[in-house]
């Protein structure tokens, strides 16, 4: 594709390199085909080819940054199917998050948006504001006809029961059940550690039985990814230099092996750690000592092996993709061979490539299109009919589990229990 952004603009090495972006894409289209919002609405504008022009014309200066320029930016899910599809290779994320923050800056939103946005700016990457605000959800309810309209849906969503903070995976060294193998750092996460600390719980069971010591620094913050691709920058930034420090500051300490995660869309920001600061003298090199150690929970534990598991014969298990781990961090394979050694029967999800409307705050920003997803992602999981639905994402978990009837727990949930823990809550037994 030909472009025509100005000289002085090329400058900057995030325009440089979203101009290089731009220049691979061949309008072939192919993109639409798995584009998310696209299938639903049909519209041009709503798939990716249709967001280049918007962004290639706005970098160009053809056109005025708009708020229905915006309203398209913002109805993208960030699912990074069509980077998977391209047959050009396109790095639509570069240019995703290059015109985020810049129409961020020459647009402004109308003050309900402002506010919904400042509003999870300051509580999710805060575990402690975060279950805080979700206590008191209930109030918000009683008096949600003095909130803006888009205030309902994020309390519809707020759980009535928050789950007890998590038992076994504390900061500190837990360590390695017999020999050890390997030393792991896991990042705990920040809504993760309010709605699923059982999750973290049972990836220190699992791992320490596979014979990782497991680290957890008490410094240990958000990553920054929520925020970064809501298109804010400042704050994110800083939360992401913390998170280098801490674990440079390991791997310079004891060393360690790998940087577990085990929230696929965290994981995905993190990767990036290295580009975000390449320009970054003090942090640069930093970076890149940890992206280069940065690993799936399903990664680590299928170099460690699984070891014997009994316990889960028979059961079948839908295993939805995440979009995050699919398409934006490529790993596919893993979670379904540990499932089925571990003894469960894995069904293939229809449609399994298609996003189900979480991605991050996406679910809280855009409802109706999240609904829309979500509705379409539960019908082609029940056409499997499974007894379980396994995820390796917190928010494609409780986004689904809202329209199921089966549990839905996460991948290392039923490893743990197959391999000796407990049985995840309303799992059936065997």
């Amino acid at each position: 594709m030909r472009t025509e952004i100005a000289p002085h603009l090329l400058q900057d090495p995030d325009i440089k390199d979203a101009e290089e972006a731009l220049r691979a894409c061949v309008h072939c289209g192919f993109c639409n085909a798995t584009c998310p919002t696209y299938l639903l609405t049909g519209s041009e504008l709503e798939g990716p080819r249709g967001r280049i022009y918007l962004m290639k014309s706005t970098l160009e200066g053809h056109i005025a940054p708009s708020r229905e320029t915006l309203q398209h930016i913002d109805n993208c899910l960030g699912c990074l199917s069509c980077e998977t599809t391209c047959p050009s290779g396109v790095d639509y994320s570069r240019l995703l998050e290059e015109a985020r923050p810049r129409l961020e800056k020459k647009v402004k939103r109308t003050l309900a948006d402002r506010l919904l946005r400042r509003l999870l700016t300051l509580l999710l990457p805060h575990p402690a504001r975060f279950r805080m605000a979700l206590k008191m959800s209930g109030l918000g309810r009683t008096l949600s006809f003095l909130l803006p309209n888009n205030m309902g849906p994020l309390l519809d969503m707020a759980p009535k029961h928050l789950p007890r903070p998590a038992q076994v995976a504390r900061p500190g060294v837990i360590p390695a059940v017999g020999e050890k193998r390997l030393r792991v750092a896991l990042l705990t996460g920040c809504a993760q550690s309010v709605l699923g600390p059982q999750i973290n719980d049972a990836t220190v069971r699992l791992l320490t039985r596979l014979g990782a010591e497991v680290v957890i620094p008490n410094n240990t913050g958000c990553c920054g990814a929520l925020t970064f691709h809501m298109g804010e920058r400042r704050r994110s930034r800083k939360l992401m230099q913390h998170m280098i420090e801490v674990w440079h500051g390991e791997i310079a300490g004891d060393g360690l092996d790998a940087i577990v995660l085990n929230t696929s869309g965290c994981a995905t920001a993190v990767r990036e750690y290295d580009y975000l600061f390449r320009h970054d003298p003090k942090l640069a090199d930093k970076a890149k000592a940890v992206v280069e150690r940065v690993r799936d929970i399903t990664e680590v534990v299928a170099e460690l092996g699984l070891g014997e598991a009994k316990r889960a014969a028979g059961l079948r298990v839908a295993y939805h993709d995440a979009c995050s781990l699919q398409h934006g961090q490529h790993i596919k394979s893993a979670p379904r061979e540990l499932l089925q050694a571990a003894g469960f029967d894995v069904a293939e999800v229809p449609e399994g490539h298609i996003c189900c409307g979480s991605a991050g705050t996406y679910n809280m920003l855009q409802p109706e299109m999240a609904k829309r997803l979500q509705e379409r992602k539960v019908e082609q999981i029940e056409r499997v009919q499974p007894q379980i639905v396994a995820a390796g994402n917190i928010g494609c978990m409780e986004q689904i589990a809202r329209g199921m009837k089966v549990p839905v727990v996460h991948t290392v949930e039923l490893l743990d229990w197959a391999t000796g823990g407990p049985r995840p809550a309303n799992v059936p037994g065997v």
